[in-house]
């Protein structure tokens, strides 16, 4: 392995970097919020762009020392789960009028990464990760690149009961404010919260077929439990959205709701399982 001591600690210092920049960004987001929202977000939006930057070179260090994808514990796919939701954050801001998400997206990021920094997430690897393979490294990303979705889809749910909420009792700060109108706010969640369905789906399929350590069940494992009961939960949204036609409103609040759930679940889960904790 061509990398010295020092580059193996390189990694880290670039993500640390990167979540002092999302600091940055949630204190300009307070900012934006004191302003009710009536001035260009463009700055926040080179904040994150450059948090960005710092994040995914912290990914690619972390990937080309390890020679795979770093998925391999807690502090890699937390720090891939934000990296998703940021990205995705990005490539809607390219629309001047979603750049706004960004506000409600850095305290999710902010917070994130910090628990993200905690030593006992990043246990120190042996010579060679456990965690290989191109089917386990496909069935991760796609699984965070889900909860991405779903973590983005959640701030666009908070974005919509705030406009909401402004357009029911402050209407001027709503007609003043550059959020992008009520009804595209409702369509970017709901479409969200399906594509992170679709890849969580094709994640599951994709896991199911994966060699399982002797004397480990599969359907008696706490995160395939935990895995099932979210992609149920979720399934539940989108035909009570569709088939039932659940308000804004309700489906926002489920979608933060279920996201919510998710984070707080999800360490304790991977920490319980014999096949993702071995």
């Amino acid at each position: 392995m061509w990398f010295t001591d020092q580059d193996q600690h390189l990694d880290r210092h670039c993500f640390l970097l990167a979540v002092v920049i999302y600091g940055f960004s949630l204190f300009y987001s307070v900012f934006l919020w004191r302003k009710g929202f009536r001035q260009d977000n463009l700055v926040n939006y080179l904040l994150l762009l450059l948090a960005c930057a710092l994040h995914t070179a912290a990914m690619m260090l972390r990937g080309f020392r390890l020679d795979q994808c770093p998925v391999n514990n807690l502090y890699e796919a937390t720090i891939f789960i934000t990296w998703t939701i940021v990205v995705a954050y990005l490539a809607l801001g390219l629309w001047p009028r979603l750049r706004f998400l960004g506000a409600f997206a850095s305290p999710v990021l902010f917070a994130i990464g910090v628990f993200a920094l905690m030593p006992a997430l990043d246990p120190p690897h042996g010579p060679k990760p456990e965690f290989s393979g191109v089917g386990t490294s496909l069935h991760a990303t796609l699984i965070l690149l889900a909860y991405g979705a779903f973590g983005l889809a959640a701030v666009a749910g908070v974005m919509f009961l705030t406009q909401e909420h402004d357009l029911k009792f402050h209407k001027l700060r709503a007609v003043l404010s550059l959020f992008p109108p009520i009804q595209r706010l409702e369509m970017i969640t709901s479409r969200l919260v399906l594509a992170g369905f679709v890849l969580l789906t094709i994640g599951l399929a994709v896991g199911g077929h994966l060699p399982r350590p002797p004397g480990v069940h599969f359907y008696e494992d706490p995160k395939v439990v935990w895995s099932a009961f979210l992609w149920v939960l979720y399934l539940g949204l989108l035909v009570s959205r569709w088939r039932f036609a659940q308000s804004g409103r309700r489906f926002a609040v489920g979608v933060i709701g279920a996201f919510a759930f998710l984070v707080l679940t999800f360490w304790g889960t991977t920490l319980l399982s014999p096949l993702h904790n071995p």
